[in-house]
């Protein structure tokens, strides 16, 4: 949620920074601004009435110790009044600051200046490349022929079970899935990740203090009987762990990482990339979550881009990094940058992480805050990532590895699997 007063004190830049989404905000934004105005009007007259109360109310006391019946009645009576016109008051007082959250939670994030301009992906930037393509010679299988030949997902078994988006991984297919979580989970905590097993349901305050809720794109899923949403990703609950809290000093930087299952519905994407693991209902995902003050946010998030790195190329994979453009950024997200590995057999680019920076927009929200050097209460900055999420890395490793009689294993991934390479023998 955009602070109100960065709305009111640099109304250009957010207007500027929504409109790298096109978006065209000027009139929820004077909205805002005007009864914004109009709430403070009715707070301070709130005050004043109270005031008056208060000090009739002592007047009456002593009235009434005085032996002055009469005019203390009639003070009383005046209390009445003023008793009625101080609730019609605070009643007015609450719309108004419902109607501005509504307002507030119904618009994006501000882009930041680095953010191109753009309607989608043909608008994202490629800001770094890594590796080449591997060479398959006669070998090109897809990685859902090669899980069924070498019996490592059976998608028709999810099918049966659940129906289509929920594999089974088994045999070495599970065991490979496991490795990657364990390689992660380390990678993270080498790199100073406190680790968490997090609940896979959240409650509504939880899906809002990060900006899954409102579900605008019905993404998630909704288990009505308890009023609690599915995760689509850790950072859900990771994050929330710091929702209305209010850290003593400047000096920390919280970096936190959790392994979970994540669901989502995927709806309006059926029929797009949606084959073997490419669309999944539910898939494994490490997630990295950084919780920084305001001077540290921008380095925070190069490391989390280099850390992304570091994985990908321990893995062997030929990535690319994208910054996003506002039209292809996340309704939360200041700036987001993704990248992509690439399938050399199905010959096309595969997203596996978006490591985003949220600036204020989340620990708004969240009502997470700091005191800083001055003893001043300032909002948090919060930034995530995938490193990784699963699927498509699994896509890619088998692919791009794939031999006449097998399927290498990255050697960072031996001492996890057990085993070196896939081959139908084994």
């Amino acid at each position: 949620m955009i602070e109100i007063q960065r709305i009111k004190e640099r109304t250009e830049e957010v207007l500027a920074g929504i409109g790298k989404r096109n978006i065209d905000a000027t009139k929820e934004i004077a909205q805002i601004i005007a009864l914004d105005s109009e709430w403070r009007q009715k707070k301070t007259q709130l005050q004043q009435l109270e005031t008056e109360m208060n000090s009739i109310s002592k007047q009456i006391g002593v009235l009434f110790s005085t032996g002055k019946q009469d005019e203390a009645k009639a003070l009383k009576a005046k209390t009445a009044v003023l008793k009625e016109s101080l609730q019609e008051h605070k009643q007015s007082a609450e719309q108004l600051e419902n109607q501005i959250n509504d307002l507030l939670f119904s618009l994006p994030n501000v882009c930041t200046e680095d953010v191109p301009k753009g309607k989608d992906e043909a608008s994202n930037e490629i800001v770094e490349a890594f590796g080449s393509s591997p060479s398959l010679e006669d070998s090109r299988d897809a990685h859902w022929d090669l899980a069924k030949e070498y019996e490592l997902i059976d998608f028709e078994l999810g099918v049966k079970v659940t129906g289509a988006g929920f594999p089974f991984y088994r045999g070495q297919g599970a065991r490979l899935q496991r490795a990657l979580v364990s390689f992660f989970l380390d990678e993270a905590a080498d790199a100073g990740y406190e680790e968490f097993v997090s609940p896979l349901m959240v409650n509504e305050n939880s899906g809002k203090g990060t900006g899954q809720l409102p579900d605008k794109e019905g993404q998630m899923y909704y288990i009505e009987a308890d009023n609690l949403y599915m995760i689509p990703t850790a950072e859900v609950p990771l994050t929330n762990i710091y929702r209305d809290v209010l850290l003593p000093d400047p000096n920390f930087s919280i970096k936190l990482t959790g392994h979970t299952p994540c669901f989502r519905r995927e709806a309006g994407s059926y029929g797009k990339d949606v084959r073997g693991l490419n669309r999944l209902h539910q898939f494994e995902k490490v997630e990295i979550v950084r919780i920084e003050n305001q001077e540290n946010a921008a380095r925070a998030l190069g490391e989390m881009i280099s850390h992304v790195k570091s994985l990908l190329e321990k893995l062997g994979l030929q990535y690319r990094i994208l910054r996003l453009c506002g039209g292809d950024t996340g309704f939360a997200a200041a700036i987001t940058y993704d990248f992509e590995v690439y399938s050399a057999a199905q010959k096309k680019w595969l997203e596996v992480s978006s490591v985003s920076r949220f600036d204020t927009f989340q620990s708004n929200r969240l009502k997470l805050r700091y005191k800083d050097e001055n003893k001043k209460s300032r909002l948090c900055q919060t930034l995530n990532g995938s490193a990784l999420a699963l699927p498509r890395i699994m896509a890619a490793l088998l692919e791009n590895n794939q031999l006449k009689d097998g399927i290498n294993i990255p050697s960072c991934l031996h001492k996890y699997t057990g085993f070196k390479k896939i081959s139908k023998s084994s």
